[in-house]
């Protein structure tokens, strides 16, 4: 596994891939370090592309990812992420029409549950669920982080949703 950092308006993000695609894309949360694989080597050019696609992404030049993505879950949570990657750039969904989307309509608290597990945040935009009320819901990263991410793709949220990173 090859990993590197990447500095982005988020804060520091943790980047790992491996030969068959993006593997992880993390967040810093409250200065806590990350772990880092005893087998984990320094990339050297093999993350450029991520690194590349997140930058035009930020700078709203990009819409879609366009990279090979390696997730490492249980069947259920990669049906989740499929259809997480299914939500247009720009628009929201909730835990319950996912839920419906993937033909588990009364599995919506473990969908809930493999969204807060998306080992790609951001590329596998798990940003884009909110709460069927309109509202935020949790997120790993952070609300403030989760509205500016849609702010970022033009979605309108709530006052109360307006927080600052």
């Amino acid at each position: 596994m090859h990993y590197r950092y990447h500095d982005s308006p988020l804060g520091r993000l943790l980047l790992a891939g491996d030969a068959s695609g993006l593997c992880q894309l993390a967040m810093e949360i409250d200065g806590k370090p990350w772990r880092i694989g005893a087998d984990w080597r320094a990339a050297g050019g093999e993350l450029d592309e991520v690194c590349r696609q997140l930058d035009e992404y930020f700078a709203g030049l990009r819409r879609r990812f366009e990279l090979p993505l390696a997730p490492r879950g249980t069947d259920f949570q990669r049906a989740v992420w499929q259809a997480l990657q299914r939500i247009p750039y720009g628009r929201t969904s909730c835990y319950s029409a996912l839920a419906a989307q993937i033909a588990r309509p009364k599995a919506v608290r473990a969908v809930g549950a493999a969204n807060g597990a998306n080992p790609i945040a951001i590329v596998i935009p798990c940003h884009r669920v909110i709460g069927r009320d309109g509202s935020l819901t949790g997120y790993a990263g952070g609300l403030a982080r989760k509205a500016l991410l849609l702010k970022l793709e033009g979605v309108q949220l709530p006052d109360q949703a307006a927080l600052a990173l």
